[in-house]
C-alpha cells in the first residue's frame, strides 16, 4: 500500500517512514509542499499524510487543491496546532482526520488502517476479486470460491478480511496478532494453526508465506 508523507521535520520524517516501511507500507516522503503536490498528481496513493506548516504550499493549500481537482484520496493532517478554528478548517476542506504532534507511531498506524479500510469499503464494489478462483464480499464478510461461500469460523473470517484489506502485502505474525486477535494473549503457533485451517479449506496457495517476513493473500 503506497502512502505519501509531507513532513519538513527531518527526525519526524525519518522515524515515520522507517516505522511504516517495517509494517509493510511503501512511503514517498517530501519536505516541500510543491514537490509533494507534484508527486500526488504523478502517483497513485492510498492515503496522504500532510504536515500543515511546511515550505512552499502548506498542508491546507495542498488539501484544497487536491479536493478542487476531484481527487478523493483520504488525508490525515499532521499538526502541532491546537486552535479549534485551525482544526475545523481542515475538516471543511475535506481531510479525513487530524493527528496532533507529538504522537505515538502506533497511533498513526491505527489511524491509517482505519481510514484506508473505510475508504476501500466505500470505493470498491462489495465483491473484491482476490484471484481467478476467490473473491471476498466486504459487505457480508464472506469468502467465495467461484461464487460459492467457503465455510469459515469467526476468527478465520477476521483473518481473511484483514488480509484482504492488505491484499498483496506480507503481514507479520505480530501484525496479525495485534489486528486480528486485537493484541490478546495468543501464541504464534495458534495464529499459524488458524492460517493452516484456512489453507485446508482454500488450498495451500491461497495464503502465501515468505520466510522471516510474513503471510499474504493475493
Amino acid at each position: 500500500m503506497k502512502l505519501l508523507l509531507l513532513e519538513d521535520d527531518y527526525l519526524y520524517r525519518v522515524s515515520i517512514v522507517d516505522f511504516l516501511v517495517t509494517h509493510g507500507y511503501e512511503v514517498d516522503a517530501y519536505e516541500h509542499g510543491d514537490e509533494a503536490l507534484d508527486a500526488i498528481y504523478r502517483g497513485s496513493y492510498a492515503l496522504l499524510l500532510l504536515d500543515i506548516r511546511v515550505p512552499g504550499m502548506d498542508g491546507y493549500e495542498i488539501l484544497k487543491e487536491v479536493r478542487n481537482s476531484g481527487l478523493e484520496t483520504p488525508v490525515i493532517m499532521l499538526t502541532s496546532l491546537t486552535d479549534i478554528d485551525d482544526l475545523s478548517l481542515g475538516y471543511e476542506l475535506g481531510c479525513s482526520d487530524y493527528l496532533k504532534k507529538p504522537f505515538e507511531l502506533k497511533e498513526l498506524k491505527y489511524r491509517i488502517e482505519h481510514i484506508v479500510k473505510v475508504a476501500i469499503y466505500k470505493s470498491q464494489k462489495a465483491e473484491i476479486e482476490i484471484d481467478m478462483f476467490f473473491s471476498f464480499n466486504s459487505h457480508t464478510e464472506t469468502l467465495l470460491r467461484q461464487g460459492v461461500p467457503v465455510e469459515l469460523g469467526a476468527i478465520e473470517i477476521r483473518l481473511v478480511s484483514y488480509m484482504v484489506q492488505h491484499i498483496g502485502y506480507y503481514l507479520s505474525l505480530e501484525q496479525l496478532r495485534d489486528e486480528v486477535w486485537e493484541g490478546r494473549d495468543v501464541g504464534y503457533a495458534d495464529i499459524r494453526m488458524c492460517i493452516n485451517r484456512v489453507r485446508q479449506k482454500c488450498g495451500k496457495a491461497f495464503i502465501q508465506t515468505k520466510k522471516m517476513v510474513g503471510y499474504k493473500i493475493g
